[in-house]
């Protein structure tokens, strides 16, 4: 099993989301986070005054799949979350030991 986080642009989250479920991925958690890269944030008028923002508005998607899934995965993410420009995000992918469902004590590929 492999983890795939995902950081992007947040109006893509929905595309990303619909390519995922397509897939046949069931389910993910979603967290709202602030980060930067090359993009190293920019400059914003707010009442008369400039200031810099240091930290991009990014979301973060979380998906545990079974290996079989990895690749449709990655392609299904980079095709729906790319806009071309600086900023779109990355793909971190890690191995998964141990899955267990707290509900149902399921574990592994039953408990994704």
């Amino acid at each position: 099993m492999k983890k795939i986080e995902a950081i992007f642009k947040p109006f893509k989250l929905d595309e990303v989301r619909e390519a995922l479920s397509e897939i046949g991925v069931s389910g993910l958690t979603v967290t709202e986070v602030k980060g930067f890269g090359r993009q190293k944030g920019h400059t914003e008028l707010y009442r008369g005054a400039e200031y810099v923002v240091d930290f991009l508005p990014k979301v973060k998607v979380e998906v545990v799949i079974p290996d079989n899934l990895l690749e449709g995965a990655i392609d299904a993410i980079v095709k729906a979350a790319r806009t071309g420009k600086i900023g779109d995000g990355k793909i971190f992918v890690t191995g998964v030991d141990q899955v267990i469902r707290i509900r149902t004590g399921e574990t592994d590929e039953a408990a994704i």
